[in-house]
């Protein structure tokens, strides 16, 4: 036995501390850089989820712009449509005016009083609704002696402001 443990003189024993030394450091050295990794995957993952509700934000952002265009254009649309209503309503109006002075303009040209006619002694101015009936009933004498002092006028076709002749009062 003395020849082998003389021979034990090798340098594998110090060799193996030395590797085991080595193996120790490098795994607490990985185990440090695995430590920071980890670290950094948390930190990654705070920004992504910083960056989804970006994204999430935006897109609803984006939704909101697409509503408010939409809103826009059923507003201009509705504004376009009231426009040519009331055009077509100036329209009407002014269709209106213009008939309302075409007839206004015969009555004018036919030779109507244009001062208020004032009735003489004797006589009567007719007025909106009245009938010989009512204008002898109202002087207090009959619609014969009223329609033969009035010869030439129709009972029919009295106008306003049309004079007419009124019967003596008998006493």
């Amino acid at each position: 036995m003395d020849t082998i443990s003389r021979e034990n003189n090798s340098m594998l024993p110090i060799g193996g501390i030395i590797v085991g030394a080595l193996a120790l450091i490098l795994g607490l050295y990985l185990l440090t850089a695995v430590s920071k990794v980890k670290t950094q995957l948390a930190d990654q993952d705070a920004k992504m989820t910083d960056i989804s509700a970006q994204v999430s934000n935006a897109a609803s952002k984006t939704d909101l712009t697409s509503q408010i265009a939409g809103l826009q254009k059923s507003t201009q649309d509705a504004f376009n449509v009231v426009g040519n209503d009331l055009a077509t309503i100036k329209g009407d109006v002014n269709a209106l005016k213009e008939a309302a002075a075409k007839r206004a303009a015969p009555a004018a040209a036919k030779g109507g009083p244009k001062e208020p006619v004032v009735a003489g002694p004797g006589e009567y101015v007719i007025k909106s609704g009245d009938t010989l009936a009512k204008v002898a009933r109202a002087n207090g004498a009959s619609l014969a002696d009223l329609e033969a002092v009035n010869p030439g006028v129709d009972s029919k076709h009295l106008h306003i402001g049309q004079k007419i002749k009124l019967p003596e009062k008998k006493s």
